[in-house]
């Protein structure tokens, strides 16, 4: 079982919600490299309030994953994009369900 994760919060900036959730959508490819991301969601909270939710077996894999390309990508675009910087949460997993 994943017992580590990440919860990412992102706020677009106006205008720039279509452009977020894009930048999202076409994340998915890197999250499917990282051998050490179990699973990784990209979330829409409502109009202008974005996410990330992914999982890791390992203490290693999460930092991994912020030290990896989607975290790159997303800093380099955050001033265009986010009305704010990141809320990124570190959360330990306490049960989870997911098909095997």
């Amino acid at each position: 079982m994943s017992r580590c994760a990440l919860l990412a919060r992102l706020e677009a900036k106006p205008g720039k919600e279509d452009q977020l959730e894009q930048f999202l959508r076409s994340a998915l490819p890197l999250a499917e490299a990282e051998p050490g991301t179990r699973t990784w969601f990209a979330l829409r909270f409502g109009p202008s309030s974005f996410g990330i939710y992914d999982t890791f077996d390992t203490e290693a894999g999460r930092q991994a994953h912020l030290d990896g390309p989607i975290a790159a990508a997303l800093m380099a675009r955050a001033d265009e994009l986010l009305s704010q910087p990141p809320q990124i949460d570190r959360v330990d997993l306490l049960a989870s369900k997911l098909p095997h």
